[in-house]
């Protein structure tokens, strides 16, 4: 079964034959999707195909954390971008842009929140800073999701305002230099550093957790050369939350 759907896979999200040859199929349709916005060209056929998956093929398939990282980013911007496409006034309630189950992997209906919180971060609790886990989660969410939070997705997740981070296509080969670079990328941008005074984005602060705490997210800024020193005193810029389609750009 599952080589059936990695024929099927390949005929409606085609590459190039290199990158077809050696990039996860799934991931390699959810650049696709990416690529196809970029343009504004139609993407019925790739969301068709993302429905009509099967579930346990799909989880199978996105097995190393690689693949579900760049898989599960891609949709989220894709999807995001592809609503404010179809309505840009969507925005206006955010608690219904983030909550509503309106795109369909594997005949799932899901949300953005339960992408971001659900499968990129363990199913962290929303609003917990990062600290609360959620015991009681839908089968499909507990096979999909990467058991590991990687901070580096709050800088490659763009959720539609003028402050996200830009759009990136990632591929599971390149994944992690791709998170560095755009990491290191938005951080020199959001950050001001003055002195021993530092002020960078809030969003170290919503999901301080996934940072390991203020220090954490000091040692977070030292290692990405956004800082020289952790002992710096730290505090957050205020967020713009003006509705923008984000620009897919190269990493």
């Amino acid at each position: 079964m599952l080589n059936i759907l990695i024929f099927a896979l390949l005929y409606f999200c085609q590459g190039s034959p290199t990158q077809v040859e050696e990039v996860n199929p799934w991931v390699r349709c959810s650049m696709d999707y990416l690529e196809l916005l970029k343009d504004r060209n139609d993407v019925s056929d790739v969301l068709n195909t993302l429905k009509e998956a099967e579930m346990r093929d799909l989880a199978e398939s996105l097995e190393t954390k690689e693949e579900k990282l760049a898989f599960w980013i891609n949709i989220y911007n894709a999807h995001v971008i592809t609503l404010l496409l179809e309505d840009p006034t969507y925005f206006e309630d955010k608690d219904v842009f983030f909550k509503e189950r309106d795109i369909n992997i594997a005949g799932i209906n899901m949300s953005l929140d339960e992408i971001e919180h659900g499968i990129l971060r363990d199913s962290r609790i929303k609003w917990s800073l990062g600290y609360l886990q959620k015991w009681f989660e839908p089968d499909w969410i507990r096979i999909l999701r990467n058991e590991e939070v990687d901070a580096r997705i709050h800088f490659a997740l763009n959720c539609g305002a003028v402050d996200c981070p830009p759009v990136g296509i990632y591929n599971d080969l390149e994944v992690n230099s791709q998170l560095d670079k755009m990491t290191t990328r938005y951080l020199n941008k959001k950050t001001t550093v003055e002195g021993d005074k530092v002020t960078t984005t809030p969003l170290f602060s919503w999901f301080r957790a996934d940072f390991g705490g203020k220090n954490g997210i000091k040692e977070f800024l030292v290692r990405f050369d956004i800082i020289e020193d952790s002992d710096v005193d730290l505090s957050f810029s205020d967020y713009d939350w003006t509705m923008q389609i984000g620009e897919i750009r190269a990493i």
